[in-house]
C-alpha cells in the first residue's frame, strides 16, 4: 500500500489525501453502531462509532483482512457538530479498534440514515495485498 501525499502539501491528520493498492478488493456496507444482534446498546455518537469500527474489523475479518487493509472509509453522519464535539473519544475508539492507520477519508452530513437510532454510518474498502 502507498500513500500518496502531493510534494508541500501539508500532512493531514487522522486520514490520507490517497493511496494506492493491488489485490482482493473487500467491500464493506455502511455499518451502523448496532450490535451483532440487531440492538443499539450505545445511545451516544462516541459509542455509536465505536461499536460501527467493531463491526467493520468483524466483517474485514471474514474476508482474511483486518484493518490495516482499509484503503477509503466514508463517514456519513447526522449531525457535523456532534460528530466535531466527539473528536477525542473518536479518536480514542478509532486508535482502539482500527490502530495508527489512516486510509482516504471522507465525512458528509446527511439529512436521515435508514435506521432511526443509528447516528452515524461507515462504509469502507479495503485491499488485501497479493
Amino acid at each position: 500500500m502507498e500513500i500518496l501525499q502531493p510534494a508541500g502539501w501539508p500532512r493531514p491528520r487522522g486520514y490520507s489525501n490517497g493511496l494506492a493498492a493491488r489485490g482482493k478488493q473487500v467491500f464493506i456496507s455502511g455499518m451502523i453502531g448496532w450490535e451483532p444482534d440487531g440492538v443499539f446498546r450505545a445511545k451516544d455518537f462516541a459509542g455509536q462509532v465505536r461499536q460501527a469500527l467493531a463491526n467493520i474489523v468483524e466483517v474485514l475479518a471474514e474476508a482474511g483482512a483486518g484493518p490495516e487493509h482499509i484503503v477509503r472509509m466514508t463517514w456519513y453522519v447526522l449531525d457535523k457538530r456532534v460528530y466535531v464535539a466527539s473528536y477525542e473519544d473518536i479518536g480514542k475508539a478509532y486508535r482502539e479498534i482500527i490502530g495508527r492507520h489512516f486510509p482516504a477519508m471522507t465525512a458528509v452530513q446527511v439529512a436521515g440514515l435508514v435506521e432511526d437510532e443509528a447516528q452515524v454510518e461507515i462504509e469502507v474498502t479495503a485491499v488485501i495485498p497479493d
